[in-house]
């Protein structure tokens, strides 16, 4: 770290993040049947604010089915923030989602555990209706490294300010992809929990100058031996990093 500041905020706040990563590496899958079809449109007004500008279904398991009604829901065209946590859409829905204008205000989208992989983002990133995230949380998928690649080359990425690819099969080379991408200077906040990512790819990281708004990135749970987090702590380059956790 360059700034004493930095050190300690690690050392104060990292005990905390300790029991935050803990917490969140069991499993937050809802186990069972997907919602039944009479169910859905009551789930999706119960879900959905009084303004229609914010949409919470998580751990519903509303599928494929689920992701159509929602997009044809009128209530829900205005919709900014839209939260679909464990709700079993795989890359079909993530493709349903991203060709709707229901969802072209989207700003803050939560897609954790709907088991994705790098054809979702390919959808996504080729929609013509998603433009306008800030936050983005994919945690819990199957991107690889090829879906991180795929996400940090687009130009979608420009204005989000936090990102979380926690538990996503990602390894150096999709590491590597997110350091050398020009399209996250505006990213503050970056999840790396429970990855492959070995030295290699957290030195490009924590030294890339594509990242000079990062201040908090989480590299708990990779590839990388307690001994060697030490001299990877004296690397980090980051202008504006405030808490860095190798764990």
């Amino acid at each position: 770290m360059k700034s004493f500041y930095k050190i300690l905020g690690l050392i104060i706040l990292s005990g905390g993040m300790l029991l935050l990563a803990s917490c969140r590496s069991g499993s937050d899958s809802v186990t069972g049947a997907s919602a039944k079809a009479k169910d859905l449109p009551k789930l999706i007004a119960k879900g959905t604010s009084e303004d229609g500008l914010s949409v919470s279904l998580q751990n519903k398991n509303i599928g494929v089915k689920g992701i159509r009604l929602l997009a044809s829901t009128e209530a829900v065209k205005n919709v900014r923030s839209l939260a679909l946590k464990t709700n079993k859409l795989g890359d079909d829905g993530v493709k349903i989602l991203a060709e709707s204008p229901t969802f072209q205000n989207v700003e803050k989208l939560f897609l954790w555990d709907n088991q994705i992989t790098a054809d979702g983002i390919q959808s996504l990133i080729a929609s013509a209706h998603i433009t306008r995230l800030t936050e983005l949380n994919l945690m819990k998928n199957q991107l690889g490294d090829e879906g991180v690649r795929l996400l940090v080359q687009s130009e979608k990425m420009g204005q989000v300010t936090l990102l979380d690819l926690g538990a996503n099969e990602i390894g150096d080379e999709g590491a590597l992809a997110i350091a050398q991408s020009p399209h996250l200077g505006n990213l503050k906040r970056l999840d790396l929990f429970r990855n492959h990512i070995g030295p290699k790819g957290i030195e490009a990281l924590i030294t890339s100058k594509n990242l000079p708004s990062l201040e908090y990135l989480d590299l708990t749970a990779n590839a990388v031996a307690m001994d060697q987090i030490p001299a990877l702590e004296k690397l980090a380059d980051l202008p504006n990093l405030k808490i860095l956790i190798i764990q």
